[in-house]
């Protein structure tokens, strides 16, 4: 059954700590700009993120919905509708 508390947030962290799908629930849009998702209220998210990675800058907003973008890390798109379709419980085809 989906969890429809999940949450996109779109996050910035300098420094780039370098995260990839496999560590984290993200994806990687290059640069120390990132989509996350997570079950967590923004604040408790915000916090957890910099209790884990100690950024000098630190950025999290939520997003209503996939973001439009262009000129970001090879493969981002790709990533960020499978994950958007784990959120919601939809089946990925490999």
């Amino acid at each position: 059954m989906p969890d429809h508390r999940t949450q996109q947030y779109l996050v910035f962290l300098d420094p780039d700590p370098a995260l990839t799908a496999s560590t984290e629930r993200c994806v990687a849009l290059g640069s120390g700009l990132y989509i996350f998702y997570s079950t967590l209220t923004r604040s408790r998210f915000y916090h957890a993120l910099k209790v884990a990675h100690d950024p000098t800058m630190l950025l999290v907003a939520p997003l209503a919905g996939d973001p439009k973008f262009k000129g970001m890390a090879e493969g981002a798109l790709k990533i960020l509708r499978q994950q958007s379709r784990m959120a919601e419980g939809i089946p990925t085809a490999g």
